[in-house]
């Protein structure tokens, strides 16, 4: 998906959950959706339930959303299938060593991720991959990439 709308969003990933729940045929990018929901049960109730797509989740109310939260899993699963940044596979193989596992990483990674993006949008900038990548690096306990 290429800037996907919100409603879209929320529709892929309700939609995937749903074909896996009835063991229907998956896309492959709805597979890789699917897991990522299979590693939050907390989201299984929202995602079967008919507030997914109107639901709001105002930061003050200190819940993060789970839409954004699925999109970051499944940006990173993209990015670590391609490599690219270049070297982010690498640093994130060596921080689910030291994490103790993938979805542990994982949540390292898309914290990571965040922080470039929110940096990106508040400086009006494209995101920066080298510091997005050192800053997994520093996670992992690695030294900086060079640039």
């Amino acid at each position: 998906m290429f800037n996907p709308t919100r409603e879209q969003v929320r529709e892929f990933f309700t939609e995937a959950w749903r074909k896996h729940q009835a063991q229907g045929v998956l896309t492959a990018l709805e597979t890789i959706a699917a897991g990522i929901v299979l590693e939050h049960p907390e989201y299984h109730p929202l995602l079967s339930g008919p507030e997914a797509m109107t639901r709001e989740f105002p930061p003050e109310h200190g819940q993060s959303n789970p839409f954004l939260h699925l999109s970051l899993h499944l940006a990173v699963e993209e990015q670590l299938s391609i490599d690219q940044p270049p070297g982010i596979r690498a640093a994130f193989e060596t921080l689910r060593r030291t994490r103790g596992g993938h979805h542990n990483a994982m949540h390292d990674t898309i914290e990571c991720l965040g922080e470039t993006m929110f940096k990106a949008m508040r400086n009006h900038t494209s995101p920066d991959g080298i510091s997005y990548l050192n800053s997994v690096r520093r996670r992992a306990g690695m030294p900086p990439a060079a640039d």
